[in-house]
């Protein structure tokens, strides 16, 4: 196999199943986030900006 017949090789494989595995990807992190029982984590995260920098020792 030449470089060039090599090439076109694994660019045909990218632009099919390179999709299919980061559509793939995309739909396992979207379910990951909504699965049950994430809220509270999620909901901790999103505060967790909110919270007093007294833990951290980097208060005023």
């Amino acid at each position: 196999m030449s470089p060039v017949e090599t090439y076109d090789a694994l660019r045909h494989f990218a632009d099919s199943w390179g999709l299919v595995m980061l559509g793939l990807i995309f739909l396992g992190l979207v379910g990951w986030t909504f699965r049950k029982g994430a809220g509270a984590e999620m909901d901790r995260a999103a505060n967790s900006i909110f919270e007093d920098d007294q833990d951290t020792g980097h208060g005023q």
